[in-house]
């Protein structure tokens, strides 16, 4: 509970200072077409790794960052394709994320570290951990060919 209040106040404060953000998360699959979910230590659900662009930093760079820190995997930059750019507005009305899809990687010297991620794996298409995120969810959809990218990551009400 205290580590989610932490988490909360850290992104509010992150957002006052920083009023548009961007983003990237990874789809990262293995030879057999599952894809890699990591489940936070701070939010409930299940999510495609990923995080936000820090100052300095290309997306690039923090899309294999992202997928080191929280799924311990080494991706080479050239294997990284932009797949869908997308507003997220739900949580916040100045947030943007850029989706990038891998489909090779080599085990990192890094694992994850337990005070963030909880856990990690990959999993078929069709048998997603129960908390999936809705987002991630329809994003692994269109990835899978059902539809264009819809422009919002989570489709406002």
């Amino acid at each position: 509970m205290l580590r989610a209040l932490i988490g909360l106040a850290a992104r509010t404060w992150f957002r006052l200072v920083r009023p548009m953000t961007l983003g990237v998360r990874v789809a990262v699959f293995d030879g057999e077409g599952r894809v890699m979910l990591v489940r936070h230590s701070y939010m409930p659900g299940w999510y495609l790794p990923g995080g936000g662009i820090e100052r300095g930093e290309t997306a690039i760079e923090a899309a294999v960052k992202e997928v080191r820190e929280e799924a311990g995997l080494a991706i080479d930059p050239a294997d990284l394709r932009l797949a869908s750019i997308h507003a997220n507005f739900v949580n916040f009305p100045g947030d943007h994320v850029l989706l990038y899809a891998c489909h090779r990687f080599a085990p990192s010297d890094h694992l994850p570290n337990p005070r963030e991620i909880a856990q990690w794996g990959f999993y078929p298409l069709d048998a997603l951990p129960e908390g999936t995120s809705p987002g991630t969810r329809t994003r692994l959809q269109e990835l899978a060919g059902a539809g264009a990218p819809d422009p919002h990551w989570i489709t406002p009400a």
